[in-house]
This record gives structure tokens, sequence and C-alpha cells, in this order.
């Protein structure tokens, strides 16, 4: 298995996150579209990682990168890995490399959310060095 970072789109990519994504969301009608996809790749600001092994993407996550006055943030979202390929360390290894790419940038902290029913995931996370933040989360819906 190797990660890469995506830096095109194609019949491949789309098809895989045609897959991914519904996974993640438990919406089968939303995945993005390859316009979408293309914004998202060319984001100076959004990093997109897949796991892949024999050219079949397994799963991706995204690392979202912000500059604030108190320094530069990043998010890790959207990690997702195909029902078939879970177990096999695909989440541990796109986990790695995001972490090791924001560190590279000269990133000082990641965050990232899960749902709590998401148990093998916060899991993981704590495996991975997270600590449970005690802050609270707002969301605004439009």
């Amino acid at each position: 298995m190797k990660i890469e970072q995506l830096t095109h789109i194609d019949n491949t990519v789309l098809k895989a996150f045609k897959k991914l994504i519904p996974q993640l969301t438990g919406d089968p009608e939303r995945y993005p579209t390859r316009e979408e996809l293309e914004e998202v790749i060319q984001s100076e600001d959004t990093l997109v990682f897949v796991a892949k092994e024999n050219d079949e993407i397994l799963g991706t996550t995204t690392l979202a990168l912000y500059r604030i006055p108190s320094g530069i943030k990043a998010w890790i979202e959207d990690v997702v890995v195909d029902e078939s390929a879970r177990g096999k360390g695909v989440s541990v290894a796109l986990m790695n490399h995001a972490i090791d790419a924001a560190r590279q940038i000269g990133v000082e902290k990641v965050d990232l959310t899960s749902q709590p029913f998401r148990v093998a995931a916060n899991n993981l996370y704590i495996k991975l060095g997270f600590g449970l933040r005690e802050t609270n989360v707002y969301r605004l819906k439009f």
C-alpha cells in the first residue's frame, strides 16, 4: 500500500470518491463532482491523500490548513476507508501521512472531530496521540 497526494482527478478517482464519501456521510446521493474535487486539490490550503493498492483507492483523508495570527493550524477531515479494506492498517497509514505532512509544513497542532459512536475511529485517534479537548464545538447550518 502507498499513500499519495491527489494532484489530478480522473475516472478512477471519481469512482472511488463516489463509493467512499457515502460510506462516511451515510448519504448515498452526496459525493463530490469532478469540479468539486478539482477545486479542492487546487487549493494550497487543502491536501487530499489517498491510500492505494494495485492502483485501487482504498481510502482517503484531507488535511485542511489555515493561517491565523497565532500560527498555522490544521484539521484532519474526511477520514474514510472502504468497507472491504478496513482492519488492514489503511487508516493508520493515512493518518500518519497527514500528520507528517502537517509537521513538515510547520503546523503546531492538528485537530479533528469524530462522532462518539465511531468507537474504532476514536480509539485509533487516541492511539495516534490525539487527546480529547475540553471545549465546545458549535456549528451554524445554512
